[in-house]
């Protein structure tokens, strides 16, 4: 059966990740960049205000709220746990030691674009979002696309169709990404470090998982805006500590990144064509893994914030591509690279590493973080990312939850969700024991899946996105009197436009 399974994936995923679909991706996230005059350069000083600053000086940020709605540092936070994952570490890894270490730049390359890309889904998220029969904020890709592109002129059908078929990849991704790869990564890693069987590592998250996905978004936010800045910060701080001893290598590396992204060095011994094909592909599968720009996936967490503003919860999507990519995804590469597991003349990872104590370590992209972490830290730094991969892991397997949750709710009504949640929760322990190689495979699969009708929505709807934004800079910063232009549904709008402050 796993068998036929792979065989059928690898038909699938040649077609769903094939160069139009790589196309499509970046064309969007640089279309959105243009249409917004470079938005994440231009107005890089009030994004940064309006996120990172704001959250020790605008109670809207950070304040619970009493009803079903998050705090804009909860959404952020949910959102964080569903990117910053097992694709910061073993992702990054797998893509430099198939694409080389010009695999990096790409996702670089991604990431710029993929914040406009990211903003765009947001704006779009809180634009069309409703409540449901809960009083709980309802966001994402499948409405923007029944209501949106719908809208248009015979578009109707199609916008549905395509709202669908999303809703039904995101269901089936929220397995994958949002399940399988995660827990694999941790009973991997747990069994590798620790000696713990994986079905027991299966067994433990499972119990876990099930005593916060069960108590819904409510739960889930309180539980990840703990999480998520201390394992960030945890991380972070180990790999700057690395980076710190071996910045001697920073001009070898670097080097090795831009070399290799235009393949001026050859992977693995290849050809110049493959080089280049190969960290491309690479960099941009492995980036939209890891920071799910051009997914839709985040915006349905983001519209169940306190924010009124589309706007204002757009520049949260940029700065969770920047912080996910930007800063974590570089670190894991300058960790590795530096390392001396990868030979920067040729791109190519050694097979097999001795360590000091005389241990032979097979590479994988699974292990290969941690052994570089192990390299300055003896055993601790194995450990560290063995907790660390856990940490990331587990986080992301909560926040999918939330997207699976959506997904099933447009599909089959508010009321199935609860069955879906406990179905979700029974399907880690399948993760924890299932192939390696093939849970990324299906995660890649379901990620390309998701990918394609929510570019043609946001592809379709960018004359909208650039009204919004240009509304925003106008009223927003150069103080201009313009009606705000808040939500698609008029009833919403003007509820929200007594709120503008938020």
């Amino acid at each position: 059966m796993l068998e036929l399974i792979t065989k059928i994936n690898d038909v699938v995923n040649g077609v769903v990740w094939g160069w139009p679909a790589l196309i499509l991706l970046a064309f969007v996230g640089v279309l959105m960049t243009c249409l917004t005059k470079f938005f994440q350069i231009t107005h890089i000083g009030h994004w940064m205000k309006m996120t990172i600053g704001a959250i020790f000086k605008d109670k809207h940020v950070l304040g619970h709220t009493k009803d079903k709605s998050i705090s804009q540092f909860q959404s952020l936070c949910t959102a964080l746990a569903a990117t910053v994952g097992t694709g910061n570490i073993v992702g990054v890894a797998g893509a430099i030691m198939v694409g080389g270490p010009g695999a990096v730049f790409w996702m670089w390359i991604i990431a710029f674009f993929g914040m406009m890309t990211n903003f765009s889904e947001n704006v779009l998220g809180i634009y069309y979002r409703r409540k449901n029969k809960s009083g709980e904020w309802s966001g994402g890709a499948m409405y923007y696309l029944r209501d949106g592109l719908g809208s248009k002129k015979g578009c109707k059908q199609i916008g549905m169709i395509l709202a669908v078929l999303f809703s039904i990849f995101c269901f089936l991704a929220s397995f994958g990404i949002g399940n399988m790869t995660q827990v694999n990564s941790i009973s991997g890693n747990m069994k590798t470090v620790f000696g713990v069987p994986t079905w027991v590592t299966g067994i433990v998250i499972m119990i876990l998982g099930g005593l916060v996905v069960v108590g819904g978004l409510k739960r889930i936010a309180s539980v990840t805006e703990k999480i998520v800045p201390f394992m960030v910060l945890i991380y972070i701080l180990g790999s700057v500590a690395i980076f710190i001893t071996n910045i001697s290598q920073a001009g070898a590396v670097f080097g090795a990144i831009f070399k290799g992204a235009f393949a001026m060095q050859s992977v693995g011994g290849g050809i110049v064509g493959s080089g280049i094909r190969l960290a491309i592909e690479q960099g941009m599968k492995r980036g939209v893994f890891s920071n799910e720009a051009g997914l839709g996936s985040s915006v349905m967490v983001h519209s169940n914030s306190n924010v009124s503003e589309p706007v204002r919860q757009g520049m949260w999507g940029i700065f969770e591509v920047f912080a996910d990519t930007i800063i974590v995804c570089t670190l894991t590469a300058f960790t590795v690279l530096s390392s001396g597991l990868i030979d920067l003349n040729t791109g190519k990872a050694i097979e097999v590493y001795e360590s000091t104590s005389g241990t032979i370590v097979e590479l994988t992209n699974a292990n290969m973080v941690s052994t570089a972490f192990s390299m300055s830290f003896g055993p601790i730094g194995a450990a560290f990312i063995a907790i660390a991969v856990m940490l990331f892991a587990f986080s992301t397997t909560l926040g999918w939850s939330h997207y699976g949750t959506k997904a099933c709710e447009f599909l089959f009504g508010e009321k199935y969700t609860i069955i879906y949640r406990v179905i979700f929760v029974v399907a880690i322990f399948g993760g924890a024991v299932m192939s390696d190689n093939l849970a990324w495979d299906l995660a890649d699969t379901f990620n390309g899946m998701m990918m394609i009708p929510n570019l043609i929505g946001v592809l379709v709807l960018s004359p909208l996105v650039f009204k919004i934004t240009k509304n925003y800079v106008n009223r927003v910063l150069r103080g201009k009197d313009e009606k705000p232009m808040l939500s698609a549904i008029p009833e919403v709008q003007a509820d929200q436009e007594k709120t503008i402050g938020a």
